[in-house]
């Protein structure tokens, strides 16, 4: 595929907080307004159905039974023509398209971190929630899963900010939160990623940790949060850096911690050494329940922050390809491309983290082959760079004719271009997560969360690749005329 540039591409991200894309989406005629669903069941009924229609709209729940009048829940934001309004590109972008884009502006962010600015007051106060009157449960919490058994999880569209106890800088990251009670919620954190190498820390330590949860902050930010950002680096500062405008955040009253002044729901407290619950099950982003109910670390609310008539912004993993997968497909692809232009590897031309894996386990990249093992080496990088070493499974290096976006054109380079007995590559034990259901109990109980990767070399073999059997496709110019001739078939 050829490179894409863009550099007159129009760039600008519209919205401010989750209402002001709302109002965006609406005007792309891709909102839905649901009434009188249930959170027990019904609204999580329709997020199952959406979000594996990548273009299905984005579903508002309003006047939901049993919870205070006003408030809300929005589900399926990533999908049809508001995956590039989010991130601030037009509409005929295709997916490609819009990941090399959002690539050649996230570049320019990473070199110019915005701080974000502290302000007193913001939307986020007009509710503030403390001692005996905390109760999280109020919420329309849905239910998301039919297996989930009852456990209602109100953190999936939602970010925990927390701060390293030794070097003093701010994480912001997307982890799974479960209610216990009116007072008490539950989070989970895989190994290895920021907010868990903070937790542990404080843990070590035997010093309480402080949390902000934020339950409904605009798209964007959400987001960043959910990428692989160095470590180090506060993901408001990449947020804002983006968008173009500093995001504006006050500090929580118990804990000094830093969350937007425009997020719809906070919710503020602190871990305390050893205090833990059973958290769980619930279904993930792999598509099964990669584990039983086990003690989770539990967070103590010490006071909740809120907008008049609040919105929590649901994003429940399914199995894929389903929402998480696509936004993560778009952004992941990106910063795995540029980690392997960094790290050395040259002539990519595309990569994409397929959707059916989650955006993790199945990733295809094309190159222009320059030299023997060329291939190989863009497929171990890939494999191992942060944004590609996760969770994992197959990484299928294939030459730039191969769109590696499309499923099936890539499944095709892959069974004519390959060898089985000479195009694979195994890695073993590579950083995993406990989520995976590929690993066996008894390991995960010893805390051994690794598997293998694949490197399938799909490329024409480089020594005679200009002998290579000739593609079967029209020139350029037959295709030209017969879209000419035939497009009134497709009308």
């Amino acid at each position: 595929m050829d490179e894409f540039s863009s550099h007159n591409v129009k760039f600008q991200v519209t919205y401010d907080d989750l209402r002001e894309w709302i109002a965006e989406a609406d005007k792309l005629g891709e909102l839905r307004v649901g009434e009188d669903y249930n959170w027990e069941e019904q609204i999580g009924m329709a997020a199952e159905l959406l979000q594996h229609d990548d273009n299905a709209p984005v579903a508002l729940f309003d006047k939901i039974p049993g919870v205070p009048e006003g408030y809300r829940v929005l589900t399926n934001f990533f999908g049809g023509k508001r995956k590039n309004m989010t991130l601030g590109f037009p509409a005929d972008l295709n997916k490609i398209e819009l990941s090399q884009a959002f690539l050649q502006v996230f570049r320019k962010t990473e070199q110019n971190p915005m701080p974000y600015e502290v302000v007193k007051h913001g939307p986020v106060l007009e509710n503030v929630i403390k001692q005996d009157d905390i109760d999280i449960t109020k919420f329309p919490t849905p239910i998301w899963h039919d297996r989930d058994e009852g456990r209602r999880y109100i953190g999936t569209g939602s970010f925990n900010v927390t701060i390293d106890p030794d070097e003093g800088w701010i994480n912001v990251g997307t982890y799974r939160v479960m209610i216990h009670d009116a007072k008490r919620v539950g989070f989970y954190i895989s190994p290895g990623k920021h907010g868990r190498i903070h937790r542990d820390k404080y843990m070590s330590y035997k010093k309480p940790m402080p949390v902000c949860i934020v339950v409904g902050s605009d798209p964007l930010t959400f987001l960043m949060a959910c990428s692989e950002i160095p470590y180090g680096v506060c993901e408001y500062e990449i947020a804002g850096a983006y968008r173009g405008w500093p995001i504006k955040v006050v500090k929580g009253e118990f804990t000094g911690l830093p969350f937007p002044a425009n997020a719809e729901i906070v919710i503020e407290g602190f871990v305390e050494p050893g205090n833990t619950a059973p958290e769980g099950p619930f279904g993930e982003w792999t598509g099964y329940y990669g584990s039983k109910m086990r003690n989770e670390p539990v967070l103590d609310i010490k006071a909740i922050y809120h907008r008049n008539d609040p919105i929590i912004l649901g994003c429940p993993p399914q199995r894929p390809p389903e929402e998480q997968a696509r936004y993560r497909a778009v952004i992941r692809s990106a910063i795995l491309r540029e980690e392997m232009q960094k790290a050395g590897v040259p002539d990519v031309t595309a990569v994409w983290c397929h959707e059916v894996g989650g955006s993790r386990q199945l990733t295809a990249v094309s190159i222009k082959q320059r030299y023997p093992g060329h291939a190989r080496q863009a497929g171990l990088i890939a494999s191992q760079c942060r944004s590609g070493a996760y969770a994992g499974k197959y990484v299928i290096v294939v030459d730039d004719d191969i769109d590696v976006s499309d499923l099936e054109e890539l499944m095709w380079g892959l069974c004519t271009r390959s060898d089985p007995a000479a195009s694979i590559d195994i890695i073993p034990k590579a950083w995993s997560t406990p989520l995976d259901p590929s690993i066996p109990p008894w390991e995960k109980e010893k805390g051994n969360f690794t598997n293998s990767r694949a490197i399938i070399d799909a490329c024409r073999p480089f020594h005679w690749k200009d002998q290579y059997a000739t593609v079967n496709i029209p020139k350029p110019e037959t295709t030209k005329r017969a879209k000419e001739l035939f497009s009134w078939m497709f009308e």
